[in-house]
């Protein structure tokens, strides 16, 4: 039996007190019998009797002398099912496209189990994007997290959506879902993710989950837990290899903000929560893969730094956790290069596991190098020649800046609608490195020379 108080003493914003409470748990779930309905809300903390519970929704003509709590005795779950898959659901997990609500499988805890460590799997299977600047340099591999750094009015959610739509494990593509959680976005970003995997059918292998920038913080918090709830279920029940993004992180740690400022604790830097590293880390430990089971879980987290700050707490913690990031440049943006990927502070620390002979192609990691290399020395002939004048320059660095421009204009600036396989991206890549003279292909092994350097 659910055990239910007459004894709320105060409710200050989102906030409530319930006293002469009895084995009630933190984190469980509560059912707010009003004159008006019913309003849902979970155990924040509970000292000794007292129990403070945050609504999910404000606390506008409720009346404390005429409600009760009734306390459930779980945290939440989610209603897990196949049938997810194409389906449209908000930020708690209701259905937002109109259909029937899901038939559960199972109901699942949406705080997750922990991953034995010793039962970890290590990356090492390559997930074609479709995007040059991630599947040549910075490779993405099944099983890793490997976060978005934006910058505010940077096409992220159009990267994010080329992505959702492109991304596949070559070989297993009948086997390949996304989950997709927009946490704390506008309605029109909403629809436009909606609209948008409609028209490219993508929608039927996705699960959307869409917390609006109106919802609730405390609904915020719950949005990308209950999106790792789906992909655990579809990884490891339903064997299925699963792409999380998440976008926007930013607006999930602000809420996370909003509410430890709701509790009065201690804040940290910037005002966030001292446990913002450990709460992240519930997220993106999530990912991974498990001996014995077929299906896995990639995560890519996006998130736009305040002020353009890598050094901002929300980036910097999320760098120590994750394996790597992908850097969006508004220097590339200003110049009309999409998707403005800036490769050179870019990085994959699991892109080594991922490519080579039977994963990609033998070549990927020389040419890889040899391309980081060469657009590096390409930045800084330019640089010099705006200093100096053109005059300046050796014929060859002249030519490693022409390398630089063509680098953009070509492999970097791709658009948002191009699905470039990884053939076609190191094909490409060849075709660039044939602006240097052989002598400066310094990094690439002879008999990939003689074999990829076709005239």
């Amino acid at each position: 039996m659910y055990k239910e108080y007459k004894t709320i003493r105060e409710v200050v914003g989102p906030l409530m007190l319930v006293e002469g409470v009895e084995g009630v748990k933190y984190n469980e779930l509560v059912d707010i019998l009003c004159e008006n309905g019913v309003r849902r809300g979970k155990v924040l903390e509970v000292n000794r009797d007292k129990a403070v519970v945050q609504l999910f929704e404000n606390s506008q003509g409720l009346q404390i002398s005429k409600s009760k709590a009734r306390f459930l005795g779980h945290a939440q779950e989610l209603a897990v099912s196949k049938d997810m898959l194409g389906r449209v659901f908000d930020g708690m997990g209701n259905p937002r496209d109109g259909g029937a609500p899901v038939i559960p499988e199972m109901m699942l805890d949406i705080n997750g189990e922990p991953i034995n460590p010793a039962a970890r799997d290590y990356p090492n299977e390559f997930i074609q994007t479709g995007v040059s600047a991630i599947d040549g340099l910075n490779t993405l591999v099944r099983g890793q997290k490997l976060p978005v750094f934006s910058m505010s009015g940077l096409p992220h959610a159009e990267l994010a959506a080329q992505i959702a739509r492109q991304a596949k494990v070559r070989g297993s593509d009948s086997n390949f879902a996304v989950v997709f959680a927009a946490i704390g976005i506008t309605f029109e970003e909403a629809q436009y993710f909606v609209d948008d995997f409609k028209r490219t059918g993508a929608i039927e292998r996705t699960v959307l989950f869409t917390n609006l920038a109106n919802d609730p913080a405390v609904e915020r918090i719950a949005t990308p837990r209950i999106a790792l709830t789906c992909a655990e279920y579809l990884a490891f029940q339903c064997d299925m290899h699963v792409l999380v993004i998440m976008t926007d992180i930013t607006n999930y740690a602000e809420a996370l903000r909003e509410v430890s400022a709701a509790r009065r604790e201690i804040p940290g830097r910037r005002g966030y929560p001292g446990y913002l590293y450990t709460d992240l880390a519930t997220l993106y430990e999530r990912a991974g893969r498990i001996r014995g089971c077929k299906g896995s879980i990639t995560q890519i987290p996006i998130l736009t730094m305040p002020e353009d700050d890598k050094t901002h707490p929300i980036p910097d913690l999320t760098g120590y956790i994750t394996e790597g990031q992908i850097i969006l440049s508004r220097d590339l943006y200003k110049k009309g290069l999409n998707p403005p990927i800036d490769v050179l502070p870019s990085l994959s620390r699991l892109k080594d596991k991922g490519i080579g002979r039977e994963k990609t192609r033998e070549d990927h990691a020389d040419t890889m190098n040899q391309l980081f290399a060469a657009y590096a020395r390409g930045k800084e002939s330019k640089e010099l020649s705006a200093i100096l004048g053109e005059a300046a320059l050796s014929d060859v660095d002249k030519l490693y800046a022409k390398f630089a421009d063509a680098f953009e204009k070509e492999y970097i600036n791709q658009g948002f609608e191009t699905d470039r396989t990884i053939e076609e991206t190191l094909d490409l890549g060849w075709k660039l490195l044939k602006i240097l003279p052989k002598s400066e292909l310094k990094r690439i092994r002879e008999e990939y020379i003689e074999k990829y350097m076709k005239e």
